[in-house]
């Protein structure tokens, strides 16, 4: 589990090759997260976000790269719709605005540009999920540091090496150390807690 199967130097030399080796290593991803602890804590993920938008608080997403762009795309989901089609919810992704990520990153340093950006926006009624591969982000780890700080309610989606044990009130870990599959299982974990957010509130799909 967690290689990159393929030639003597883990690449794949042909698209049906490396779509084969995805199959076979997100099957035995996939059922890592369908483990009683795993599905445990995706569930809690999703519980938290739907109990902080029936209260009238919001999701905020946040990411580096690539988890930038699903922090943005789960953030998307919840506005607009994933499944059910109901009222929108308040969710949205940190950084997404250039000038004010730009400013707080020349400003303040990266590796606190979430964190103030969040000190701005969240309430204790809010819940802050952060999507990290690595876990280990000095930034991520600020902006959490912060969210616990202001009684803002957290979520974490990582892989394996996180530092984020103390950090995340929900804790949901791909069992990879291997940025892309842990991004691209990432993107059904999203999915999933948004199916969940959206059964929780009582929306029929």
């Amino acid at each position: 589990m967690s290689e990159l199967a393929g030639g003597p130097d883990g690449s794949s030399r042909d698209a049906a090759t490396a779509v084969t080796h995805r199959r076979v290593i997100h099957d035995e991803l996939l059922a890592s997260l369908a483990s009683p602890e795993a599905a445990a804590a995706i569930e809690r993920s999703a519980a938290l976000i739907a109990q902080s938008l029936a209260r009238g608080g919001k999701a905020i997403f946040f990411g580096n790269g690539g988890s930038a762009a699903d922090a943005e795309h789960i953030a998307a989901e919840l506005v607009g719709r994933y499944r059910a089609d109901r009222r929108p919810l308040a969710a949205m992704s940190l950084g997404a605005n250039a000038a004010v990520a730009s400013a707080l990153a020349n400003d303040f340093g990266y590796e606190q540009a979430f964190a103030r950006e969040l000190d701005a926006l969240a309430s204790p009624d809010d819940v802050a999920i952060a999507i990290t591969t690595s876990g280990r982000s000095a930034n991520i780890l600020a902006a959490l540091q912060l969210a616990r700080s202001k009684g803002v309610s957290t979520v974490a989606i990582t892989g394996l090496g996180h530092q984020l044990d103390q950090l995340a009130d929900s804790l949901v870990v791909v069992e990879s150390s291997v940025v892309a599959l842990i991004q691209e299982i990432h993107a059904v974990v999203g999915h999933v807690i948004c199916e969940l957010v959206e059964a929780e509130m009582g929306f029929a799909a």
